[in-house]
């Protein structure tokens, strides 16, 4: 159904495209003129005014004029239509400047909070993009720095003294560019995809990983780790084109360090919450030098064991103060060795929760020395293979002390060696 007439033309006037401040202005001055107007009509002022000497009035213009008496005026008082057709059309213009003047109320009051509003969420996302921003230049500047600090780090893992580290990188600058810019090579590798290097915990991205080095080693040291997950990965020979580092024998490598006389090397552990050695296929698994508050050893699989543990009064752990954001986890991979170590002199590595799951190994023994745990678990790995059981691939030393100790449903079966992948 079509809209009346008169109801199309209020909604265009009230819809009109007048500014915001002008739609005021307009209806304040319609306001004025209507009311000037009816009281025009209300009073006569020819009754009160003098105006005899005003008229007649000649008002010329081009090719004609008009020609103004007092009884032209006095008409508009004296004819009820000229008179009603005045009011009208003061009412009406009284009632635009109504109209006009609610609606730019309602506006105003609508607009106010409305607006407050607006830059309110204004403001609000700019101090989120500004706070995002920093994040992410705080993030840039961080592996910025990693990557710079980690030749450093690097030469004092290996036992240089700061100042010779210093002088080995200054030396290295000078020839070659700076070992510096090498290492930003290394920015594109990382932990969670499965790179091989040497990662200092909690940072992952190695510092140092050049193309035929194939080992997983992680150092850890005064910085404590929340967690490191590695799982379902390869060592050793157990595949094919792969060899043990030059001078190894042991393809998993898990714990301190001893004392050493030269280059001068304080003993150190790996102290952890937990830890779990969980499915790992490997010719021969060795615990020594450990301390282990709760100690589980189940459902394992061996070519000859020989389970010695020592009973004593280690005492629980939890490792505090790892962040959670730093946790380091890799699924899969292909390495010639892995180790976790406290690499650095008498600094025991601190990690809450280390994880080792599915580890299959091959051309070298599997080693957890130096290690004080909370708990550790021991479970459903298989070791084993040179198919005698009097030579015992599966040991746990008489320098393990454990509080409280499980040895449930582990079996000796004769084992081949593994099997390349």
């Amino acid at each position: 159904m079509n809209d009346h007439p008169r109801k199309v033309i209020k909604q265009r006037f009230l819809n009109s495209r007048i500014p915001f401040p002008w739609r005021g202005i307009t209806g304040g001055l319609l306001l004025i003129l209507s009311v000037a107007v009816l009281a025009v009509l209300a009073v006569n002022p020819l009754t009160y005014l003098e105006l005899e000497p005003v008229f007649p009035i000649y008002i010329t213009s081009l090719g004609g004029g008009l020609y103004l008496e007092r009884a032209h005026i006095a008409l508009l008082y004296g004819d009820p239509v000229v008179w009603g057709s005045a009011l009208g059309a003061a009412l009406l213009t009284l009632a635009a400047s109504f109209l006009l003047l609610v609606r730019n109320t309602i506006a105003a009051i609508k607009g106010s909070p409305l607006s407050l509003y607006r830059k309110i969420v204004g403001w609000r996302n700019w101090l989120l993009a500004k706070v995002e921003y920093l994040q992410t230049e705080s993030a840039k500047w961080k592996t910025t720095f990693n990557i710079l600090k980690s030749p450093y780090s690097l030469l004092r893992t290996m036992g240089f003294s700061p100042q010779m580290a210093i002088s080995f990188l200054v030396a290295g600058s000078a020839v070659g560019g700076g070992v510096v810019v090498n290492e930003t090579v290394f920015a594109e590798k990382s932990f969670s995809r499965g790179d091989p290097g040497i990662y200092m915990a909690p940072i992952g991205i190695p510092i140092f990983s050049p193309e035929e080095f194939n080992t997983l080693r992680v150092d850890l040291g005064a910085t404590s780790v929340g967690m490191i997950t590695i799982e379902n990965i390869s060592l050793g020979t157990s595949y094919t084109g792969s060899t043990l580092p030059s001078g190894e024998t042991n393809v998993v490598i898990v714990g301190g360090l001893p004392t050493v006389v030269s280059p001068a090397f304080t003993e150190t552990y790996l102290e952890v919450g937990t830890l779990y050695i969980d499915r790992w296929r490997c010719e021969t698994l060795t615990i020594t030098n450990s301390e282990i508050h709760d100690l589980l050893i189940k459902g394992n699989a061996s070519d000859g064991q020989s389970i010695s543990a020592v009973a004593g009064t280690p005492r629980d752990r939890g490792i505090n103060g790892g962040n959670r954001a730093d946790d380091m986890v890799t699924t899969g991979g292909y390495y010639d060795q892995l180790k976790i170590t406290s690499a650095s002199s008498g600094v025991n590595g601190q990690v809450d929760v280390l994880k080792l799951t599915n580890l299959y190994s091959k051309g070298g023994g599997c080693v957890i020395d130096r290690v004080k745990a909370g708990t550790m678990e021991i479970t459903l790995n298989e070791v084993g293979g040179d198919s005698d059981l009097a030579t015992k691939a599966f040991t746990v030393a008489t320098s393990v002390i454990y509080k409280s100790f499980t040895n449930d449903s582990n079996v000796e079966v004769s084992m081949a060696v593994p099997a390349v992948q």
